[in-house]
């Protein structure tokens, strides 16, 4: 028994440590320069932070079209499952990157099996691969998350209000970064499977796509499509993942934050900077609501009514996809470039920031291939939260009470807002749900038209 509980006290401390680790380096109060905790950036204000937000964006708040609270985030409180966080100490050295850009295990040469934790700890800026390391850390924050379903709506927005809408039931099985109980067999060696289908309105409803993702880096992803017009299913080309989805201004490649294959782009590592972030200010303040799902996994549950979108508030008077619920905080960034391989890909140049604490995904620019500037997708910033499941094992993982994603297309002042509320009494915003792989068989994927 004596043995036991040191044996339990070394892991506490151990975990307490990898925290203490993982965070101290990022974690500092807020400066005297720009603004502080408190202060509201708005056109008064906004020659304070010139540089420290991207220059489309903060034009917005120049011309008072965006107004926005600051707020603190919390030092040295974002964490991750201990086991996650003991696996990313134990990957220090563990994994390198090819030429190609795949993570490969540093003794066999080969693409390990799976990957758990963050594969690269210790991210040094001077290395020619930084970038490439520092996106496959953020992708492997977001995979640990676990599969999900989430019940939203898309929106196409002019700059007085709402052109579209349609409703989307979207699923997300991955198989790569997952905690233990959460690992399925794999012998396709799939990175995740994704089926998204329209439920609104009545001239899309039932359309859906289905794609699988492959581990390896030659082989293409599988894409199916089916429209219920034609009542048949069919293969599609995965190449186009640059275009806009359903004819909006929000591509494939999007995704979460980005979600192209880093294997078919040119990575560098442009700088490391702070910038002010759009955040949920209640996530930060440690609050969201969510329930066990009876056949496991969580609902996170939005209870707040208060307008998020400068839509939902007929008295707002700036932009109408203005995240008006939403606050900023000031986080430490990478900035990172991408030029993609091929030459037929819709955008000639990619910019993401990354937060350098959580690996989150802030601001996803897109530039032509003459350099102008033509999308930026803005991501909302969350803090990390325990959940107690019914066996008593411990989740951590974002808290969310609000959803704010907009790609806004810059040349044709529009914008597609994602990630809304989805209709419904209690409609699913669910994370680390089990699925059956068969649930995402191409054969069956006609079923959603029904």
């Amino acid at each position: 028994m004596a043995t036991q509980s040191m044996a339990t006290l070394m892991r506490r401390a151990l975990a307490l440590a990898i925290v203490g680790w993982m965070t101290a380096p990022f974690s500092s109060p807020a400066s005297a320069d720009g603004l502080m905790p408190g202060d509201v950036l708005n056109k008064d204000t906004a020659a304070r932070i010139e540089g420290m937000m991207p220059p489309e964006l903060l034009q917005h708040y120049k011309d008072g079209k965006f107004e926005n609270k600051v707020v603190d985030w919390p030092a040295n409180v974002f964490r991750w499952e201990s086991a996650f966080q003991e696996a990313t100490l134990s990957n220090k050295g563990k994994y390198e990157l090819n030429e190609k850009g795949t993570i490969i295990d540093k003794a066999t040469k080969e693409q390990p099996p799976l990957v758990y934790g963050f594969p690269f700890p210790d991210v040094d800026a001077s290395d020619p691969q930084a970038a490439a390391k520092i996106l496959w850390n953020s992708y492997y924050g977001y995979w640990y998350q676990g599969n999900s379903r989430n019940l939203t709506r898309l929106v196409w927005a002019n700059p007085d209000g709402i052109d579209r809408e349609a409703g989307q039931n979207v699923f997300f099985m991955y198989y790569d970064g997952q905690s233990e109980p959460y690992r399925f067999e794999n012998p396709k060696n799939l990175l995740m499977q994704m089926i998204a289908t329209t439920t609104f309105p009545t001239d899309l409803q039932g359309t859906t796509a289905l794609s699988w993702r492959y581990r390896d880096p030659e082989k293409r992803d599988s894409s199916w499509a089916y429209v219920p017009t034609l009542r048949r299913v069919r293969a599609v080309s995965p190449t186009n993942r640059s275009d806009g989805f359903l004819g909006s201004d929000m591509s494939q490649d999007d995704g979460p934050f980005f979600d192209g294959k880093p294997e078919d782009f040119d990575w560098k590592l442009v700088e490391t900077k702070d910038v002010y972030r759009i955040v949920d200010p209640l996530s930060l303040e440690g609050k969201d609501n969510f329930r066990w799902l009876e056949n496991g996994g969580w609902r996170t549950i939005w209870e707040d009514p208060s307008p998020t979108i400068g839509f939902e508030d007929p008295n707002w008077k700036g932009l109408a996809w203005a995240p008006i619920g939403p606050a900023l905080a000031k986080r430490p960034v990478w900035v990172l470039e991408a030029t993609p391989k091929d030459k037929y890909y819709l955008y000639g140049k990619i910019q993401l920031y990354v937060d350098r604490e959580t690996y989150q995904g802030i601001y996803n620019r897109k530039f032509n291939w003459r350099d102008e500037l033509m999308n930026t997708y803005i991501i909302l910033g969350l803090m990390s939260g325990k959940r107690t499941r019914p066996d008593g094992r411990e989740d951590w993982l974002w808290r969310s009470n609000m959803g704010y994603q907009v790609a806004e297309n810059v040349k044709m002042n529009r914008a597609t807002v994602s990630g809304l509320r989805g209709s419904g009494k209690d409609p699913a915003n669910d994370r680390r749900i089990p699925f059956d792989p068969a649930f995402f068989d191409f054969n069956t994927l006609q079923r959603f038209g029904k």
